[in-house]
């Protein structure tokens, strides 16, 4: 009989990528899987591969205001008789989350509805959500090591990796080719939900500062928010430069695996899939984080010389500009860069994930 598993994770690509490449795995193991996440799903939720998609409702706590959190507290309630109802209905063998507010609810329930759990922290430290969860879970897997932790919870640890998706996995077939001195530079610009509209303020004028010969060769792709796609396009085409400019990109990992170097942030899975696919990155961790999570995953690849973490604070055109010069001139340093990402990827990870999940459902919640 087959068994079913109820994932949960938050609406952004972050969170819902790790869980798709899960759901891909557990169903070639012969599993049912359902989703439990929030409206934002709707951009990624035609290519997530589940049975049905359940929108739970959820809210991020933000600053102190009393009156705010007593909103955000009565929603996470509401979402947590959502969640409980769902999860009541369908008797999954296992909840596992992938972080973000909307998994709160589908993972309190769990907790509440005796539900075996596992979280799934995708960052170098762990975030807010998922803290408040851990202690309730019956299994916490990591995609790198956890020491600072508490000792209650570091019993709960099984380090597997971040999952990337098929998509990716398939991508990584595709080798490095290293740009010679002369031809195209294929430059690929993605920033998410928290850095579109910064590379589109830094990105077009860094090319007009570049020497014409250098500019010649670039062929960008840059994710640009729909309110900010014209204006950039028209810096390009002004300038002559080949640039492909959407909000979204369904190939991105086929867009990754053709491009020579990557600008993006480093978001858990954007880390993980550059690591995969072993490609040269230049990464611009969001500032002000809480956690500094960004900063934290930005140095998995900055240890191995695979990336080129710069603060946002400071990149600046100038400064971007001499970067692509210094890259177009030595190409040998992103062949380096593109060998050393690939030498820390974990294209192995949904396998160890998928196991952890078959454990946790075969002894009950108990860890053996």
């Amino acid at each position: 009989m087959s068994k079913t598993v109820l994932l949960t994770a938050g609406g952004t690509g972050g969170h819902l990528f790790p869980a798709q490449a899960l759901a891909s795995e557990l169903i070639r193991r012969g599993w049912t899987v359902e989703l439990a996440t929030d409206e934002r799903a709707d951009k990624y939720g035609s290519a997530f591969p589940a049975r049905d998609v359940h929108i739970i409702a959820s809210e991020t706590i933000r600053g102190r205001n009393p009156i705010a959190i007593a909103k955000t507290a009565l929603k996470l309630l509401w979402g947590t008789v959502q969640a409980r109802k769902v999860i009541k209905s369908l008797k999954p063998d296992v909840v596992a989350g992938f972080g973000g507010y909307p998994t709160f609810p589908p993972m309190f329930a769990a907790r509440l509805t005796g539900t075996p759990s596992i979280l799934h922290e995708a960052n170098g430290v762990m975030g807010r959500a998922n803290k408040m969860l851990a202690k309730g879970v019956t299994a916490i897997a990591t995609s790198v090591p956890m020491d600072e932790l508490p000792g209650d919870l570091k019993s709960k640890l099984t380090e597997t990796g971040n999952p990337v998706r098929d998509a990716v996995i398939d991508a990584s077939e595709i080798f490095y080719s290293v740009p010679d001195s002369i031809g195209p530079f294929r430059l690929l610009v993605f920033g998410g939900s928290q850095g579109a509209r910064f590379f589109s303020d830094l990105v077009p004028p860094a090319v007009e500062k570049l020497p014409e010969d250098k500019r010649k060769r670039l062929q960008i792709v840059q994710q640009c928010r729909p309110e900010d796609m014209e204006r950039v396009q028209e810096v390009y085409d002004n300038l002559g430069v080949q640039a492909e400019c959407a909000p979204f990109f369904q190939d991105m990992p086929q867009r990754i695996a053709h491009s020579h170097l990557v600008l993006c942030r480093s978001g858990a899975s954007s880390v993980s899939e550059l690591s995969v696919l072993g490609r040269p990155s230049i990464l611009v961790p969001l500032p002000g984080a809480i956690d500094q999570d960004q900063a934290a995953n930005a140095k998995v690849l900055e240890k191995v010389g695979g990336a080129w973490p710069i603060r946002q604070v400071d990149l600046f055109p100038e400064r971007l500009a001499k970067e692509l010069v210094r890259f177009m001139e030595t190409p040998e340093m992103l062949k380096d860069a593109a060998k050393n990402a690939r030498g820390v990827g974990r294209p192995d990870a949904v396998k160890r994930l998928a196991d952890l999940v078959e454990e946790v459902a075969n002894s009950k919640g108990e860890r053996p």
